[in-house]
Formats: C-alpha cells, structure tokens, sequence
C-alpha cells in the first residue's frame, strides 16, 4: 500500500508550505506531491515614518502599527501569501516611480521564499523515506526552477515521467489552458496534448501511472469557477460558475484512463470526481485563510483503494 498526501496552489502561503511538508509525518504519507502555482501574487509594503511607525494597506484596509503590531503582520500577511516589506517613504516614492524596479524586487522576494521553504523541506524530510514532488504552476515564474531543482529534499516533476513508489509511475505538467490574466505558463490545448502526449507515450503500463495535471478536466465539475467581466470581477452578485478547465486534460484522461488524476488551479472545484476508470482529486485550495485543502489517496497494486479529502 502507498499512501499518498496530495496538495495544490498554496500561492506563497508560509504556513500552506509548513503544513504541507510536515503531513507526511502528519498522515502517514509515503509521498507528497505538490500541484502547483506555489508562488505568491503581491508586495505589501510597510511604510516606516519618522515617529517609527508603520503605515500599510492590505486588502483595502489602511492601519497604522507600532514595531510589535508590525511583526504580528508580517507574519500574518506571509501566512496568508504575500510578501511584505518595510521602505522609507522615500524609498516606497522611488519603487512607485519605477515599475522595472518593483518587478526585481518582486523577483527576489519569490526567490527568497523559496529558497527559505527548501531549506524547511530539507530539514524536515531528512531521512524520513518521504519522496516529495512538486511541480510550478501557471502563476509560478520559471526563475524558481533552478531553486528546487537544487534540493535534495525536493524533485521536480514538470514534463517529467517519474517513479513513484517501485510500482507507480507519475507524469507531471503545471501548465494551463489560456487564463484572463495571462500568466506565465499557460498555453494552447494543442501544446498541452503534445507536453501530455510526450510523457504518456513513455509509459510501460498505463494502469501503473498517475497523471499530475495542473488544469482540471473541462466539464469535470472539478473546473467551475465564476463568471467573470470586463474588469475580471464576478459578473454576477450572485454565484454564477462556469466551467473553465482544459480540455487535452479531459480528453488525455479519457483516452488513457489512469487510474488517477491529481488536478488543481480552480480554487473554487474542490472535489473527486470519475470518470470511467480514472479517479480525478481536485482538492481545492483556501490559502489565504491559511488553511491547507488536501486529499489522501491510498493506492494498492489494483488501484485507488481509499480517498478522503483533508482541511486543516
């Protein structure tokens, strides 16, 4: 039997990536595989005045904090995803003048988190026996690469056919159907058939693979997320979803029929889903309450023998 811990789109969240390297040990899991976007999206700056004060804004709320309050939300804003810094108001003038600038500073502020969560991974997986898979998502800049492909702890899955277990093999891809933001890896259905093809057409036995696919099957129920309008806002006040998977994903699954499919990229499609053969986990995702969404699967040399979803 193996047991494997399944995560995705912790989006920068420090306490996500905590929790997702210590549910080996937490669950009992022989593997974990991270899905995907595993970067955060924003700068928060902490303005520091001449009183030592510090004025920030995050998310539409503007509070004034002395050194402690200061720490406090730090911390709060790195567990929630995104990166904080303190700047003079000379030097938050000088970045708001300069947008090359805030985007290397964005860069290094990516590069430092992840150096910062290989350097966890490596302490706490050190031997353990606990094989952990992470593959970037869309959102995830390709300078991070080169950070996880360094760790001893860590390996890289993307456009990679892996061995799992001595028994399973893995194939992996964090790549997108084309999303209203634009982000870095996302791409034509056409691309994504051929990265998927390039991996499955090495595979010696089909049902002996699971298939790590970033995008959700189109039409899956695991892919719905809101409408959206011109201004990329809900279009409706009320809960109006649409589904917004990849349909290579949805046809690779239906014409190799693995016996599973780890998926992610839809916050909002949490669920397990079948079609035909093939057990399809969307865990979701609730970073920003700093809540790690998960899903344990245990899989015997039949199949998925055993699934639960995980919230904690």
């Amino acid at each position: 039997m193996t047991t494997i811990f399944f995560a995705t789109d912790v989006h920068g969240s420090e306490i996500c990536w905590k929790k997702f390297i210590n549910a080996g040990k937490f669950y009992n899991a022989d593997i974990l595989v991270l899905g995907g976007d595993m970067t955060g999206k924003a700068l928060v700056p902490f303005i520091k005045d001449a009183q030592g004060m510090y004025k920030v804004n995050f998310l539409e709320e503007e509070m004034l904090l002395d050194t402690e309050g200061k720490e406090r939300m730090f911390k709060n804003i790195s567990d929630r995803g995104y990166y904080p810094l303190e700047l003079t108001d000379d030097e938050f003038d000088e970045l708001n003048a300069d947008q090359e600038k805030v985007e290397k500073l964005f860069v290094e502020h990516v590069l430092a988190m992840a150096e910062r969560w290989v350097a966890f991974a490596e302490e706490k997986l050190a031997g353990t026996g606990i094989k952990c898979f992470v593959c970037p998502g869309n959102d995830d800049m390709f300078e991070i690469d080169a950070v996880f492909e360094a760790s001893k702890s860590i390996i890289m899955a993307e456009g990679k056919l892996l061995d799992l277990d001595g028994h399973y093999e893995m194939l992996s891809t964090g790549w997108s159907n084309p999303t209203p933001w634009d982000t870095h890896r996302e791409c034509s259905e056409e691309e994504i058939t051929a990265k998927i093809e390039a991996m499955a057409s090495q595979v010696s036995d089909i049902n002996r693979c699971v298939f790590s696919l970033h995008a959700p099957p189109f039409g899956s129920g695991l892919d719905e997320a809101p409408e959206l309008d011109e201004n990329l806002r809900p279009k409706y006040a009320g809960r109006s979803l649409i589904p917004v998977g990849s349909t290579a994903v949805r046809d690779a699954i239906m014409k190799y029929q693995p016996p599973l499919a780890l998926t992610g990229h839809i916050h909002e499609g949490r669920g397990i889903k079948r079609m035909k053969k093939t057990f399809v986990v969307n865990p979701g995702s609730s970073y920003e309450q700093s809540t790690l969404l998960g899903a344990i699967i245990e899989m015997d040399k039949k199949g998925v023998k055993k699934y639960v979803l995980t919230s904690g």
